[in-house]
């Protein structure tokens, strides 16, 4: 079988991203799956991984300590050039949307990305936001990939793996720095990892006191569309969509949300989408299993007191 490896990303606090377990079901589709792990002090997280894949290949070093895809890319590209790796992939989170298109450039691979089906060595994934979805197949000896996490579930153990310690290289000076990491924290769960999602859009008019509180009420993760970030409203991280975070809760709530076609293929793959809206011919109502032609306003209180009389 072919030899596939997989990049393990981690949470900030050192614990392994449920991402990557998304990543290792894909993987398993291609052949036989090996796991990198780059970190300070990579046994932690290589312990906790190898229950899951058939080696992990644990890279320590104070140059790893932070992501830096100008140290990360070097480290990747060694170990797939050291077990043969015809495959080599990742989470497709911020991470590694940022890293895999380095290392495929080091292997000189072609690479998909955001995969959401494996069949055989055909690959398929959206285009055009999402308008056109792609059957692929990669010609060149290595190939690299990406893994939309929402279409993947996540990976179960399959029996303890071997875990090999390695010291990789520091690449010398680049012209990239680690300053510092500035987490956002909050007592609302991960969005990517959420169960329930409550976003706001540009209907908001800046205003989300209504979406957090029915958020709250819900134990749900705040999202908002890319208008609402670009206007400075909502922190960056909290974007759904194409160029933010891709999402499939079990509920899905868009308030003051049109529907543009790139806050849909961030979502789209929602079990159950409600769609609340002052404009009936908007476009998010196409895609969504309830509809409310409303003020977000007058029916998000209406909603939330409705949930409190339930309850």
């Amino acid at each position: 079988m072919a030899t596939v490896l997989v990049v393990v990303e981690a949470q900030p606090d050192g614990q392994l991203k449920k991402a990557t377990l998304n990543a290792i079901t894909a993987a398993r589709q291609l052949g036989d799956v090996h796991a990198v792990v780059l970190a300070k002090d990579a046994s932690a997280l290589a312990a906790e991984v190898k229950d899951y894949v058939k080696v992990v290949h644990a890279g320590s070093g104070a140059h790893l300590e932070h992501y830096l895809a100008e140290n990360w890319a070097p480290a990747v590209a060694d170990v797939a050039k050291s077990i043969n790796a015809e495959w080599v992939g990742a989470a497709a989170t911020q991470q590694g949307r940022d890293l895999m298109p380095r290392v495929a450039a080091r292997l000189n691979a072609a690479m998909a990305s955001d995969i959401m089906a494996v069949n055989g060595a055909t690959l398929t994934r959206p285009m055009w936001a999402g308008a056109v979805i792609a059957e692929v197949t990669l010609s060149t000896p290595v190939k690299c990939f990406s893994v939309r996490t929402t279409e993947f579930a996540l990976a179960d153990k399959s029996g303890g793996g071997e875990v090999k310690a390695f010291a990789p290289a520091a690449t010398g000076q680049t012209h990239a720095q680690f300053v510092e990491f500035k987490e956002v924290k909050s007592a609302r769960p991960e969005l990517t990892e959420a169960k329930i999602v409550v976003s706001g859009g540009r209907g908001t008019k800046g205003d989300f006191k209504e979406i957090e509180a029915l958020a709250d009420e819900l134990n749900a993760a705040v999202g908002a569309s890319r208008a609402v970030c670009d206007a400075g409203w909502q922190p960056n991280d909290l974007q759904v969509g194409q160029t933010g975070k891709v999402v499939a809760p079990q509920l899905y709530v868009a308030a003051g949300i049109s529907g543009a076609i790139q806050h849909l293929a961030g979502m789209k793959g929602s079990k159950t989408i409600v769609a609340i809206n002052k404009d009936a011919e908007a476009p998010i109502f196409q895609v969504a299993d309830y509809g409310l032609v409303a003020d977000l306003f007058k029916a998000l209180p209406e909603l939330r007191a409705a949930l409190k009389a339930a309850k």
